[in-house]
């Protein structure tokens, strides 16, 4: 495959993306994850892309894409390519780039980089000896890596999906926030699915394909998608592509130490936009939680370009707590 990455202006330039998923309202996490993202790319004079990840389709709600650009540029968070604006690498929903994600997994095949796997979860689940992490589900134990591309046709009628064959050993990276980081893909989840027959491609496959097709070269998000890295820059290597930058940053928790769920009404942006929150005070708090500041300014994501500071936001996760929140319409923090 072709690496559009050579048609950037500088390759210093950076390139960021906003990429919500239309499966619910955007909460308080995003808005800091999408925060820290924007201002990377922008405090660099930089571009930003917005993507919409819409395949998980039994999840997808048909207004919560119209609510993510909403909330976004409630935010005062903008972008320069994305679904309602256009862009040269069109288009930026997930549902309407099959056909690219369709050829990609057709070189992968050709070069015997996957192969089909008609396990079911049970059968991993009865077949893992090994701990796993609680969000990556056992490691898959290789029972069907002794097929070729090719057996797929001799599968009929089964179910099967697509495994990435993923080679021994840690793969590491520089990471834009963490640092040095190494992971060995093959002990957390294994040789893991990028497609399913008859179903569509799976996330690792499409963020990897959109990125490099989107000549994205830094990705700013969540800590809880590091594990996702390795595996992706095992595909932009089987592809021929060059892989991003990657940033993984402290998430955002309740109270009991739980992931914001886009589930929490209160939460959501919608939420607080609805109750009359400014979302310049928003933003301030913020930079507050980020480190950049200790007192609350009322503030748009521009006044923060000069003092952006990846390096300043608290290694822990940022807790969200209701006083926290009180305090967005109630008063200082």
């Amino acid at each position: 495959m072709s690496d559009p990455k050579a048609a950037n202006e500088s390759p210093s330039t950076p390139f960021g993306r906003l990429a919500p998923s239309p499966t619910g309202g955007l909460h308080l996490g995003h808005a800091r994850t999408f925060l820290i993202a924007w201002l990377a790319a922008r405090s660099r004079g930089g571009r930003v892309v917005l993507r919409i990840e819409d395949l998980d389709a039994s999840r997808v709600r048909p207004e919560a894409r119209q609510g993510a650009l909403d909330d976004l540029a409630w935010l005062g968070l903008d972008w320069d390519e994305g679904p309602d604006v256009g862009g040269p690498f069109a288009p930026y929903v997930q549902s309407e780039r099959l056909e690219r994600y369709a050829a990609a997994l057709e070189v992968l095949k050709s070069r015997e980089a996957v192969y089909p796997c008609s396990c079911t979860r049970a059968e991993i689940q009865r077949a893992a000896s090994a701990p796993h992490p609680e969000d990556e589900g056992p490691s898959y134990p290789g029972t069907c890596s002794g097929r070729s591309a090719v057996d797929a046709q001799r599968l009929g009628d089964r179910p099967f999906a697509w495994r990435f064959r993923v080679p021994a050993g840690e793969l590491d990276w520089q990471d834009l926030y963490q640092g040095p980081v190494a992971i060995d893909p093959g002990r957390v989840g294994g040789d893991f699915l990028v497609a399913r027959n008859g179903v569509g491609p799976a996330y690792q496959l499409a963020v990897v394909v959109d990125d490099a097709a989107m000549a994205i070269n830094q990705v700013i998000r969540g800590a809880d998608l590091v594990t996702s890295t390795p595996r992706q820059i095992l595909l932009y290597r089987a592809l021929g592509l060059t892989s991003p930058d990657f940033g993984h940053v402290p998430l955002a928790i309740s109270p009991d130490g739980r992931r914001l769920a886009k589930r929490d009404g209160s939460l959501k942006l919608a939420t607080l936009r609805d109750a009359g929150v400014d979302p310049r005070r928003l933003i301030g708090s913020l930079a507050v939680s980020c480190g950049w500041t200790e007192a609350v300014m009322p503030s748009t994501p521009r006044d923060w370009l000069d003092r952006f500071d990846i390096g300043r936001i608290p290694a822990a996760p940022w807790v969200v707590t209701p006083r926290w929140l009180e305090s967005l319409t109630n008063g200082p923090l």
